[in-house]
């Protein structure tokens, strides 16, 4: 399946946390928080202007980002866990 978001959306790809800590202690699902940085996997065509322009994403496919913690609406496809995000929910662009 493929999805294409609308307007000011994206389809975030979320970084998965660590299971384990540096001490060898399997951390149950439970105990583990919300992943905030993702791969951007797709790119809406930007949200309009009053008088109906397109305002152009910052962000752009395969740019790293950090995230509101409770942003977006979780979906599955194909057994993948993505996230559907306004371009509001994003707050930074991770720079390696």
């Amino acid at each position: 399946m493929v999805l294409k978001p609308l307007g000011d959306r994206l389809v975030v790809e979320p970084k998965e946390k660590e299971t384990t800590t540096a001490s060898g202690l399997v951390l149950p699902d439970t105990a583990s928080e919300k992943p905030q940085q993702g791969s951007i996997i797709a790119v809406g065509p930007g949200a309009r202007d009053a008088d109906g322009n397109r305002i152009d994403m910052d962000v752009s496919e395969g740019d790293v980002v950090l995230f509101a913690k409770y942003a977006g609406t979780e979906i599955k496809v194909d057994g993948k866990k993505l996230l559907i995000l306004k371009e509001s929910d994003i707050l930074a662009i991770v720079q390696e």
